[in-house]
């Protein structure tokens, strides 16, 4: 259930100024407040709840958490603590009154994003941008195109490696359930683990013996899922409920044991659809090549559209893609946002295909693609034209990096199904804001 407040009668923080004294309009905070159209997304929050039960957290509170916490890059634990200590943050959250206890559980966030998916976060930006363009802060002209790989948060996965941590878990839920059904099930964990603890102690690791530690850790898989599969059956029979995210992440086991047999028999190192994480089985490996020295990012591949200094996201996947085809749908969203094509399109490379360079012509949107061969337009104030806008494009790759640095895009830490997309959207709308505070 979920019960809206009377935000017109709130008289703010009075008690803090008992001689007319008020905060500080210039304050970020405040400034940034005045940006989020709050009752629009509040009654879009109401449609998520019943209309019977407990009254729901106040969704002007969440959703100001949620955008604290991704502004200054702090944990659950932590935003919830800084603001419970900051009249601004308070004010920012929508509070009238300065509370000094908690306002919620940190772990009421991570129920609340589950809750609300993805889908409510796309609304909260469109909503928020809406406002923006309203207000004339973001000015629609030309479109800067590109795309990049947010990571994940987790570490650089190797085949034995994730056939350790499979194996482990597996153990685990095995002894829980042998000890709740009264069996006891030999697992050779000791031997498994010294095994495995002996290889990756080596500092130098030939081919041969990873093939070794593949191989046997294989075998150990198997025989832990066999047993398991026995338990779980054992378990149904007599009656014994299971929660969904064991059996869940137990066909993800079986699934990495797949996978790793079959590249382990046909000498191979890639397959389709491979898991390299199995808390987090929808990552896939991304070759890129631009992080460093690392060849290969593990997170979702993002197509960013940049307008004015502020980068829109237009598509976001795990399976890598080829950006030169989302042209057409940046296209489209920016039509959608300002209710006009741009009038220029600016790419690397990569975009200037013969369908992208015929489809932004039909449209009548001016390209900085790099030509293909001859054209007739190929003079020389195009091209001082065109080079002005690719020295322009830089933009939107330091933009990348801002984003990554101060915003937490370079680590992805929500586990839950559609917690790489929330992060992203929720971070970049955040850098969003920001930039747009500035321009008050």
């Amino acid at each position: 259930m979920y019960k809206g407040k009377d935000r017109k009668t709130i008289l703010l923080f009075s008690e803090l100024f008992p001689f007319g004294g008020q905060l500080d309009p210039e304050n970020r905070w405040l400034k940034i407040a005045k940006l989020i159209p709050w009752d629009r997304l509040e009654f879009k929050y109401q449609s998520y709840f019943s209309d019977k039960g407990r009254p729901a957290k106040d969704g002007h509170l969440v959703i100001g958490i949620l955008l604290l916490k991704h502004m200054t890059c702090l944990s659950d634990d932590e935003i919830v603590k800084q603001v419970s200590e900051n009249p601004y943050m308070q004010a920012f959250c929508g509070l009238g009154n300065f509370v000094t206890a908690p306002l919620l559980d940190s772990s009421s966030l991570s129920k609340i994003r589950k809750r609300l998916g993805k889908k409510y976060f796309d609304e909260l930006e469109r909503e928020t941008y809406h406002v923006l363009i309203e207000q004339k802060i973001i000015k629609g002209r030309g479109m800067l195109v590109d795309a990049t790989v947010f990571p994940e948060y987790i570490r650089y996965p190797t085949d034995p490696g994730l056939l350790n941590e499979a194996r482990e878990w597996t153990v685990k839920k095995i002894k829980k359930l042998g000890g709740s059904l009264g069996v006891k099930v030999r697992t050779y964990c000791r031997k498994a683990h010294k095994e495995y603890l002996s290889f990756s102690k080596k500092k130098n690791r030939s081919r041969k013996a990873i093939r070794r530690i593949k191989k046997s850790l294989l075998q150990y898989l198997k025989r832990n899922i066999n047993q398991m599969e026995s338990l779980v059956e054992e378990s149904k029979h007599l009656g014994i409920k299971l929660e969904q995210k064991v059996l869940d992440r137990f066909d993800v086991v079986r699934t990495v044991y797949k996978q790793q047999l079959q590249m382990y028999s046909q000498k191979i190192n890639r397959i389709n659809d491979r898991i390299v994480s199995l808390h987090r089985p929808w990552t896939r490996p991304i070759v890129r090549g631009k992080l460093g020295n690392k060849a290969v990012e593990f997170g979702p591949k993002a197509a960013i559209s940049y307008t004015d200094g502020f980068a829109f996201l237009e598509h976001l996947s795990s399976d890598n893609y080829s950006e030169a085809t989302r042209v057409k749908d940046q296209i489209k969203q920016f039509e959608r946002f300002f209710a006009k094509k741009p009038k220029y399109v600016v790419g690397d490379k990569l975009y200037g295909n013969r369908e992208n360079i015929k489809f932004v012509k039909e449209h009548e949107i001016r390209d900085a693609f790099e030509p293909l061969g001859r054209r007739n337009r190929n003079h020389d104030s195009f091209k001082r034209w065109r080079k002005q806008k690719q020295r322009e494009r830089n933009r939107i790759e330091g933009i990348f990096g801002h984003a990554k640095n101060h915003f937490g895009l370079n680590k992805i830490k929500y586990y839950i199904e559609d917690g790489p997309e929330i992060w992203v959207r929720l971070g970049l709308l955040s850098m969003n804001l920001k930039t747009a505070a500035k321009r008050i």
